[in-house]
């Protein structure tokens, strides 16, 4: 295997790291010094003179960008191996790489992600990051993960033009891979792992706030997003109803405005589409509205003229039933780029 290890003003734990690998194993190791500086040059020195390959950034680019830069390096300069992704700060056990490892298969296109138990004394910024990031990514794409923000995880050797094509330069990066990895065709495994603090996770770069907002951000946009059509969509709902007082000449044409406006905020700001061309998406966009459209003048109209539920409340209920599929088929079939890479079976 191959252990790649981002690190930024690493301290001795990545060399413990380095000297235990080397004790049980006999993987390579890349080290990526994403722009520590000179006061750190004498740890990635130690690191080179015990066999590891070391690769500089001149300045800090972000996780996201040194994990891109190792796995270039192992696509263009390594053998075919499964590679293992560690942090520097000492919060994975050496048994646990290993286990990890070993539960990559090189024929199958899976990531693995060594997931916490969050058990017992876990400082807070760590448990409240995790908590919201699962959370929100349960509630966007309705896959269950334990750990969205583990740093340990695994990768077959075919995924690495994959890993290289995803966008993001920093904490989000990680996160962009899970929210990829569905519409790539790829799995994903969990594998516990130890949960490892030292001095309260001082050693961690990870800021709470900012970057787990940077984390969350596709789906926080896609979130302003569908709020804000809902808005436009309730408003002339409401309006037209007074107009017309029918329920499918109010319901038609508030969702074709509402529509079009929703789908030029989700190609521009909340998919990154813009270079997608509209002859693809517009047709798969609206062809998507027409059946969420007509779902929702069924599901309206069961709620208020078959259990009599108020129009606010119905209006409510509708809007978040169709909110998951939405985001997920836009996500996966309407704005899919030309550049994405989608892996089938060989």
């Amino acid at each position: 295997m191959i252990v790649l290890i981002p690190a930024y003003e690493p301290t001795e734990k990545m060399l413990k790291l380095v000297l235990e690998l080397k004790e049980k194993t006999d993987c390579k190791i890349l080290i990526v010094d994403d722009g520590s500086g000179d006061s750190y040059r004498q740890l990635f020195d130690k690191a080179e003179e015990n066999g590891c390959v070391v690769l500089h950034h001149p300045l800090n680019k972000g996780k996201g960008a040194a994990l891109k830069t190792g796995f270039s390096y192992i696509h263009s300069n390594c053998e075919a191996d499964k590679v293992v992704c560690a942090d520097s700060d000492g919060q994975h056990h050496v048994d646990d790489i290993i286990n990890l490892a070993n539960s990559i298969d090189n024929d199958t296109p899976e990531m693995v992600l060594g997931v916490r138990q969050f058990e017992g004394d876990v400082p807070f910024k760590s448990r409240f990051g995790n908590s919201v990031s699962a959370f929100t990514f349960k509630m966007a794409t309705g896959i269950v993960l334990n750990d969205t923000q583990t740093g340990l995880r695994g990768y077959p050797c075919e995924l690495l033009p994959w890993l290289c094509s995803v966008n993001g330069e920093r904490f989000e990066y990680e996160q962009n891979l899970l929210l990829k990895s569905r519409k790539s065709g790829i799995s994903i495994k969990q594998v516990p792992i130890a949960t490892i603090y030292d001095n309260n996770n001082k050693g961690t770069h990870f800021r709470p706030i900012h970057d787990s907002i940077s984390v969350l951000l596709p789906i926080l946009k896609f979130c302003s997003s569908s709020i804000l059509s809902f808005l436009i969509d309730f408003v002339l709902l409401v309006i037209f109803r007074s107009i017309t007082d029918t329920l499918f000449f109010s319901v038609v044409p508030a969702r074709i405005i509402s529509a079009t406006f929703n789908y030029s905020v989700n190609k521009i700001f909340v998919f990154d589409a813009k270079n997608t061309s509209d002859k693809q998406s517009a047709p798969k966009y609206f062809g998507l509205a027409l059946v969420i459209m007509l779902l929702n003048y069924c599901m309206m109209k069961f709620f208020i003229e078959i259990i009599h539920m108020p129009l606010v409340l119905a209006k409510v209920l509708t809007e978040l039933t169709l909110f998951t599929m939405s985001y997920t088929i836009q996500k996966l079939f309407v704005f899919k780029k030309d550049n994405d890479i989608t892996l089938t079976p060989s």
